[in-house]
């Protein structure tokens, strides 16, 4: 290895002195931080030793002072956007779709869980079932179905076919 110029090494030692000399003023400062918050510390101790009386002075106004610095504004809740009938009728044509891939015979939907499937904690139960009703083509049957004239019930269940899912199918409520 060749030797380095005496100015090189005397560079490199000022760098690492310049360093070390803003770590050592950094720690003064955090040292004199500290020293003050002790000196204030110690300031206030003798004010908490007051008497009795005037410790329930005291606390009446602080009281009413704290109450109004906790005041904050409140954030209003961001609002739940619902799926459509048409995001419904498209997941279920995509789960027979993959069905059908799969070379499965039928698949069963239940307007409860797909709704818990795609939108957990919202209500929404009316257009899932609306959704799963469009989605019935002949030959399409339920397994459960709500005594409802509209039909609309977490317990409605319909077993799609999915051996022919060829798009001249009726619809199940044109038959």
């Amino acid at each position: 290895m060749p030797r380095k110029k005496k100015e090189e090494v005397v560079e490199e030692v000022k760098e690492v002195e310049k360093k070390t000399s803003t770590k050592k003023a950094a720690t003064k400062k955090t040292a004199a931080k500290k020293a003050e918050t002790k000196d204030t510390a110690e300031k206030k101790a003798p004010a908490k030793k007051a008497t009795a009386a005037k410790k329930t002075a005291e606390k009446k106004p602080a009281a009413k002072k704290t109450t109004a610095k906790k005041t904050t504004k409140k954030e209003a809740k961001p609002e739940v956007v619902k799926k459509s009938v048409k995001d419904y009728e498209d997941i279920i044509n995509w789960k027979k779709g993959e069905a059908h891939g799969m070379d499965w015979l039928y698949i069963e939907v239940n307007a409860n869980d797909l709704l818990t499937e795609v939108e957990a904690g919202v209500d929404n139960l009316e257009t899932v079932c609306n959704a799963i009703l469009n989605c019935m083509l002949e030959g399409d049957g339920f397994i459960n179905e709500p005594s409802e004239e509209n039909k609309v019930s977490a317990d409605l269940t319909v077993r799609y076919y999915c051996d022919n899912l060829n798009p001249d199918r009726r619809k199940y409520f044109e038959v």
